[in-house]
C-alpha cells in the first residue's frame, strides 16, 4: 500500500512526530508484494495490541474516515456538543500538516492530540499507540480517531478501533461507494453528511444507499447534517449504545 501511494518515500516521515520507522525500499518488483504484506502484517499485530488495550480500559474507539471536506470535523464538533456532558471523550486527529482541526475541537474542552503525517496519507496502528501516551486512558469512555482525509489508503490499516465509520458528503456525488468500495466494505456505519445541501445538488440517495448496502449489507446507514442537527441524535444514540 505504501509503495503504491507514495507513503514510502523518504520525505513522508520528515514532519512526523510518532511514525519514525525506517522502511527498506526494494526496487526489485518481485519483492514489492512481500514488503507490502510485511507492512500490513506488522500493522495488524500492533492493531491487535491497541484493541486489547482498549478492551481492558473499556474504551469505545471510533475510527472516522472520509474525503477531505466530507464533514468529519464538523460532525465531531456537533457530536461533542451532544455527548461530552455524559461521556469522557478524547480525540486523535490526523492530517498531513496543520493543526486547524485540533484547535477547533479543543475549544470543546476535551483532550485532543494531533498527528501530523507529512506525506503519509493514512494513520496506522503504530501512530495510534504513540498518540495514546498523551491521554489518561482510565479517564476515557470514547476515543474518536479522525483519520487523514482519503478514501483509499486508510481502508487498509486497522488501528485497533472498536468501530469504523465512513462519512460521505452528498457534495461528493452518489458514485463514490461504487468507485471506492473497499473503504465502505469495512465500515460499521456510513453517514451521509451535509444533507442540508440536498436541494442544491442532484445527489441520488437511492443509488448511494443501494450501493452501500450492496457492498456491506449489515452497515448502519444514517443521514446527518452537522449544521442543522438533522440525524445527529440517531448518530449519538448509536454511539451511546456502543458503551453499554
Amino acid at each position: 500500500m505504501c509503495e503504491s501511494c507514495g507513503c514510502g518515500q523518504p520525505e513522508a516521515g520528515k514532519n512526523m512526530s510518532v511514525h519514525e520507522h525506517e522502511h527498506e525500499h526494494i526496487h526489485n518488483h518481485d519483492k514489492k508484494v512481500d514488503l507490502g504484506f510485511d507492512l500490513l502484517e506488522e500493522n495488524r499485530k500492533l492493531a491487535a495490541k491497541n484493541r486489547e488495550l482498549f478492551r481492558k480500559k473499556k474504551i469505545v474507539t471510533v475510527n472516522i474516515l472520509g474525503s477531505p471536506g466530507a464533514g468529519k470535523t464538523s460532525l465531531l464538533s456537533k457530536t461533542l456538543d451532544e455527548l461530552k456532558d455524559n461521556f469522557r471523550i478524547g480525540i486523535i486527529t490526523g492530517d498531513l500538516t496543520g493543526d486547524e482541526d485540533m484547535k477547533r475541537l479543543a475549544r470543546k474542552k476535551v483532550v485532543v492530540h494531533q498527528i501530523q503525517t507529512g506525506r503519509v496519507c493514512h494513520l496506522d496502528a503504530h501512530m495510534i499507540a504513540h498518540a495514546l501516551e498523551h491521554f489518561s486512558l482510565d479517564e476515557l469512555d470514547i476515543l474518536f480517531i479522525e483519520n487523514v482525509g482519503n478514501l483509499v489508503c486508510p481502508a487498509a490499516f486497522d488501528l485497533g478501533e472498536t468501530k469504523r465509520v465512513v462519512v460521505l458528503s452528498i457534495a461528493e456525488g452518489a458514485d463514490k461507494p461504487s468507485k471506492y468500495p473497499e473503504i465502505f466494505s469495512g465500515a460499521d456505519a456510513v453517514l451521509l453528511s451535509t444533507i442540508d445541501f440536498a436541494p442544491y445538488t442532484d445527489f441520488d440517495f437511492s443509488r448511494a444507499e443501494t450501493d452501500i448496502h450492496r457492498i456491506r449489507f449489515t452497515v448502519e446507514l444514517m443521514r446527518v447534517s452537522s449544521r442543522t442537527g438533522d440525524g445527529i441524535k440517531s448518530w449519538c444514540d448509536w454511539l451511546a449504545r456502543l458503551t453499554k
